[in-house]
């Protein structure tokens, strides 16, 4: 399919002109705003279960010899990966067509939310260790197919010029969301000897109370969207509905018409597999190199992580105006090579302590919230009503069949040196190679056709 000429607009009007979809002709603030805190409830998984608390947890001397379990956790998240890569586009494609978009959406976050409170129940011991992998697992799976359906949920409630700094800003409420609700678990239950209701450290219950706190926060934060936007009725609800394995058949067919139509958006999709699983990379190793290479307690790590969020929040939300003005693909590359030369910095300066974590850490994190918005902004772009859900899936599944790379690369470039801090190369080889498969790519594509 060829790629239209647009002469005398800018990127922006370009890919407006080419966007014919079935959402609002006006952004409605009420809508959004009710979407956005998802995102903001969300942070309680992201920030609290995967990142910064509950898997710093696990992987403490408690639960086993160091090294061993933070493999044991690589291989469960990994096999995690795998199921999402299988089933995150035929259960899109079928919350598309059944027009349950927002019935999957709760269905998907709230089991997430029931397996969130459900790690109260795992103890510092190592009997428990395969309990809180399992369900840190599962809950992955579950929070990555309620994604899908909530990504999919942006074309309905933004229009083609708002659709940056509406994805914008929905990342930048999940770094917020993350700030307030890192502030409440550290200074009420883990910073002080005596928490909040007399919560202590003793058997690991200031985490575990951690972490049914955070449950509740995005049990709460999710009503919002469910209440307000709503069920979508479009184009892909009006298709043909199959059986579930049907449903791949149908995925097989469609994947072969994108491929026909569009290869660049192809390329878009395995490039930002590649360089999304480096940004999860910064993230999931964060907190684990702060402690491990830069001397960071548990406390200045979470305090770490508050200041992340800020800077990542204020910068996603600000940069979403770029991506409506300037385009998405600028942005990811910019926001990329930030990455690139920011990971470099700690590495080669990480002799220098704990100031250069703050500093080189920080700018990282200025750039993460960015590519992961425009992402997601670029593909929004391309896809036809009814198939947000289906191609979402596979915005997933490129991500998680490709997630085994950066905690491959950290893990082999730490035990070729037998130090921790040369994981950060690792890292950032897999961002230059997102990168260098991103330039290609054209700026401005056609809309996929239904």
């Amino acid at each position: 399919m060829s790629t239209p000429e647009f002469s005398g607009v800018t990127p922006t009007d370009a890919m407006a002109a080419a966007v014919v979809t079935e959402g609002p002709e006006r952004t409605s603030r009420r809508a959004v705003f009710a979407w956005s805190l998802w995102d903001w409830g969300s942070a309680a998984f992201n920030a609290v279960v995967t990142t910064f608390v509950f898997t710093v947890y696990l992987t403490s001397s408690s639960f086993g010899p160091e090294g061993t379990v933070e493999a044991q956790l690589g291989w469960v998240l990994a096999a995690a990966g795998l199921l999402i890569a299988l089933l995150a586009p035929v259960t899109g494609q079928r919350s598309d067509t059944s027009g349950r978009r927002k019935l999957w959406l709760a269905v998907n976050t709230y089991i997430v939310v029931a397996l969130t409170a459900a790690m109260f129940f795992v103890q510092p011991d190592p009997s428990y260790l395969w309990l809180g992998l399992g369900l840190v697992a599962v809950g992955n799976i579950f929070f990555e197919f309620a994604g899908v359906n909530y990504n999919a949920m942006l074309s309905q409630i933004s229009t083609p010029r708002s659709i940056g700094r509406v994805s914008g800003l929905g990342w930048g409420m999940g770094y917020v969301g993350g700030i307030v609700l890192l502030l409440i678990v550290y200074f009420g239950f883990i910073a002080p000897e005596v928490g909040w209701f007399g919560i202590t450290g003793e058997n690991g219950m200031d985490i575990r109370v951690a972490v049914l706190i955070s449950a509740l926060w995005f049990g709460v934060f999710a009503l919002p969207v469910l209440l307000t936007v709503p069920e979508y009725k479009g184009v892909g609800a009006r298709r043909e509905r199959v059986s579930f394995f049907a449903s791949y058949a149908r995925l097989g067919r469609d994947i072969a018409k994108l491929w026909r139509e569009s290869r660049h958006t192809v390329w878009f999709l395995l490039a930002s597999a590649v360089f999304r699983d480096g940004l999860a990379g910064v993230f999931t190793f964060g907190g684990v190199l702060a402690a491990s290479v830069f001397g960071f307690s548990a406390g200045e790590v979470i305090i770490f992580a508050i200041a992340a969020n800020v800077v990542a929040g204020i910068s996603t939300i600000a940069v979403g105006a770029l991506d409506d003005r300037l385009g998405a693909k600028p942005v990811i590359v910019a926001a990329l090579s930030g990455l690139v030369i920011s990971g470099l910095l700690v590495f080669f300066l990480h002799d220098g302590g704990q100031i250069v974590f703050w500093t080189a850490g920080l700018a990282l994190c200025l750039f993460v919230g960015p590519a992961q918005s425009a992402s997601r902004t670029f593909l929004a772009r391309l896809i036809p009503p009814g198939r947000e859900g289906e191609v979402f899936g596979l915005y997933a599944t490129t991500g998680r069949a490709v997630s085994f790379l950066a905690p491959t690369m950290f893990a082999l470039f730490v035990a070729l040196s037998g130090e921790a801090y040369f994981g950060i190369l690792g890292i950032v080889l897999v961002l230059v190679i997102g990168l260098l498969l991103l330039l290609p790519v054209r700026a401005s594509q056609p809309r996929l056709q239904d």
